[in-house]
């Protein structure tokens, strides 16, 4: 199932969890940020391990945007960026039903979840090293029947 209507503002705000999680493990550095010489990022389309059709590359921008956001930097193609964000879709369930209303013989779903599990990988493509990863990282948020 692919976002739309008023579900895609809740698709958009996943990946701000991810961007979240990744500027709030940066704060270990100077200045409360990336080392000094990230000054540009790029973000790759993640690999879609789903069935569900390009919906990597909505992840990919939504992430972009987000941290370029709140981190202050600018964005740039992999073979000039500082640091890369790398990534793979593991799991995309769109239509979780989460909560139930009773009265009738039949009871109906009255909230559904978006789900999605990642693997997310920040390297500094001078070093090679990564600045933060994390694998199996699951996010979620719900919307309205």
């Amino acid at each position: 199932m692919r976002p739309s209507g008023a579900f895609r503002q809740l698709f958009v705000l996943i990946p701000l969890s991810v961007a979240l999680a990744l500027t709030g493990c940066f704060y270990g550095f100077t200045g409360g940020g990336l080392p000094s010489n990230i000054r540009t990022i790029a973000v790759i389309p993640f690999e879609n391990q789903t069935p569900v059709s390009d919906v990597e590359r909505e992840i990919s921008d939504s992430l972009r945007s987000r941290l370029i956001g709140r981190l202050g930097l600018r964005a740039a193609p992999e073979s000039r960026a500082n640091a890369v964000v790398r990534g793979t879709l593991r799991r995309y369930e769109a239509d979780i039903p989460v909560g139930y209303e009773a009265g009738s013989r039949n009871p109906t779903a009255i909230g559904r979840m978006l789900q999605m599990v990642l693997d997310v990988d920040v390297v500094d493509q001078k070093t090679g090293k990564s600045l933060w990863a994390r694998k199996g990282y699951m996010v979620e948020g719900q919307y309205p029947e």
